[in-house]
């Protein structure tokens, strides 16, 4: 990763990422494409919103369709018509997130299926495996990602899990066109964070990501993670923020010096008729919308705001018709890289805090 320029400020930083399928601008937002879709949108939509690399889910896509029929089909980029970067996760998540469906020892996670029950074996070496088969450009490192909140001894436990299996994906991990990153955990214990960067950098990954800060802690324990963790990150590779997509934690996270970022907020929200503009939210439910002629946002180049009012897109959701989740959708998702192209030039030129303090004041509640 090159770094191009850094704001006299704070920590943050403009920069290039390189990768087998193309170079990204950071900081950068990946939408997220769990199946190996946006909900909703096709991939021509999801470039014309600006989008340059994604995220797709490991444990999804390895139960259905599977690994090895997307290999055979020329791997994810082929499968899914995306010829720009995509960053697959390892699985991790899902241990938090289907904990009731999963059973975790020293070897790995064995789920029971969210699908149809049937039995799945996630362990370092298997994430390494189907993420090789799935062929996105950066990989992710399983990791421990404990619920919060937890005592310190579960979280000491979760970390030194997490570098145990880093040292097993590390040495499983066989393409040289993949980069692998590792997962930084600890919650928000100083000591504990500190220690997993440092035994996580001295195996030398090519990129490093902040892990378990979008699990159920309130934001003051997220911004206090990013303090103790990004400053023990190397200045010449990527830190990656995983599961944060809300504006205002966007714009802090960056002050600390992360480049990349996913998150299913943008989607999810759009399908529920709440969209993001740089003068708050608009929610487009509300009756004061009925008869209102304006496009979500001037100046926007969407599609949603080029060609449609706010009284339309209003009707399409009391109506039920997709229309109005899709258009919502690719609002919010070119909301997000203008907002990414806006903090680039703001770092760029050196006013990046009055830049960020002036949107967080304005969408203050």
């Amino acid at each position: 990763m090159s770094i191009s320029a850094t704001d006299p400020g704070c920590s943050a930083r403009v920069g290039l990422l390189t990768l087998t399928h193309g170079t990204v601008n950071t900081p950068a937002f990946m939408p997220v494409g769990t199946q190996g879709t946006i909900k909703g949108l096709l991939s021509d939509q999801v470039r014309a919103t600006g989008a340059e690399m994604m995220l797709a889910n490991t444990y999804h896509l390895a139960l259905r369709p599977g690994d090895e029929t997307v290999a055979k089909l020329g791997g994810l980029h082929s499968f899914m018509s995306w010829d720009r970067p995509i960053l697959t996760d390892s699985g991790g998540f899902q241990v938090f997130s289907l904990a009731d469906r999963c059973k975790m020892s020293e070897k790995g996670v064995v789920f029971s299926s969210h699908i149809d029950g049937r039995r799945f074996d996630l362990t370092p070496e298997t994430a390494m495996s189907i993420q090789q088969n799935l062929g996105a450009d950066v990989a992710m490192c399983l990791d421990h990602c404990p619920k919060l909140p937890a005592d310190k001894k579960t979280i000491a436990e979760a970390v030194e899990r997490t570098i145990r299996w880093a040292r097993r994906c590390r040495d499983a991990h066989q393409r040289p066109d993949q980069a692998l990153f590792a997962i930084t955990q600890g919650a928000s214990h100083k000591d504990l964070r500190e220690q997993c960067a440092e035994e996580l950098v001295a195996m030398d990954f090519p990129g490093y990501a902040v892990g378990g800060v979008s699990v159920g802690e309130d934001r003051e324990h997220v911004h206090e993670a990013l303090k103790v963790s990004t400053p023990k990150l190397p200045l010449n590779k990527p830190r990656y923020l995983m599961g944060v997509g809300r504006p205002e934690d966007l714009l802090i996270a960056i002050e600390h010096g992360i480049d990349m970022f996913d998150c299913v907020w943008p989607t999810r929200n759009g399908r529920n008729a709440s969209c993001m503009t740089f003068e708050g939210t608009v929610r487009l439910r509300n009756a004061a919308h009925k008869l209102d002629p304006r496009p979500l946002e001037e100046g926007c180049p969407c599609i949603a705001c080029r060609q449609y009012s706010r009284a339309f897109l209003r009707h399409m959701f009391m109506s039920g018709e997709m229309t109005g989740p899709i258009l919502a959708t690719i609002h919010n998702l070119t909301f997000l890289q203008r907002l990414m192209e806006q903090v680039r030039s703001a770092i760029m030129e050196g006013r990046y805090l009055a830049f960020s303090r002036e949107l967080l004041a304005k969408w203050a509640p």
